[in-house]
């Protein structure tokens, strides 16, 4: 039971530490959160958008990695790569002074369908999203068997329904927090750590 915890808390660390960057999808969710508009609707599609793509990348490209061996040596390097190169993005990050602009001249309030079609279009027509989780979260999920991967997957996907809604309805006591450079700092050292550990651990329990 301990290790399928220890699993599942890996998929929350590296799905939070993706997740949580400064971004467009981010600053519109928490804009949106601060009006008290749309924020529900705009927050489910988010996270439902999220929780597919993490299942497409654990189900699909999972199940590709752990059927082939040698493809799976290759996705465990490249994903160390990758995470300790994110892990360096996001350090670099923490020296710099750098917010989440959430400010908004607009009072107007938009419709449902223009709700629903923004927040898709954040969600799914980002490249990142794709990479980070078809390619990344499926890839490493890969490395673990049924049904430790299911605790993976489980724990990506909670990582990205607590911070949507938490964006969304917390947006006017976090707002004041994401508009100094200090918490999204304090956040990137954070990140990079959780990034390098994950990588350690990729590499680790792959090989050796």
């Amino acid at each position: 039971m301990a290790a399928t915890i220890e699993i599942f808390l890996q998929g929350l660390a590296l799905g939070g530490g993706l997740i949580i960057a400064i971004g467009s999808q981010n600053a519109f969710v928490l804009r949106q959160g601060l009006k008290h508009d749309r924020h529900f609707i705009i927050a489910s599609v988010c996270f439902l958008s999220d929780a597919f793509l993490i299942l497409v990348g654990g189900l699909g490209v999972g199940t590709i990695i752990a059927s082939t061996p040698w493809f799976g040596n290759v996705a465990a390097i490249g994903g160390a790569i990758f995470l300790g190169i994110y892990g360096g993005l996001a350090f670099r990050r923490a020296l710099h002074k750098e917010t989440l602009s959430v400010k908004d001249d607009s009072t107007n309030s938009i419709t449902v369908k223009s709700a629903i079609f923004t927040a898709l279009g954040f969600s799914l027509l980002n490249p990142h999203a794709f990479l980070d989780t078809v390619v990344l979260l499926g890839g490493i999920s890969g490395q673990h068997d049924w049904p430790d991967r299911s605790w993976f997957i489980g724990g990506a996907i909670t990582a990205s329904f607590l911070w949507f809604y938490a964006l969304a309805y917390g947006a006017e006591k976090l707002a004041p927090l994401f508009n100094k450079p200090l918490t999204w700092r304090v956040l990137d050292g954070i990140i990079a750590v959780i990034m390098w550990w994950i990588a350690y651990m990729l590499v680790m329990g792959r090989f050796f």
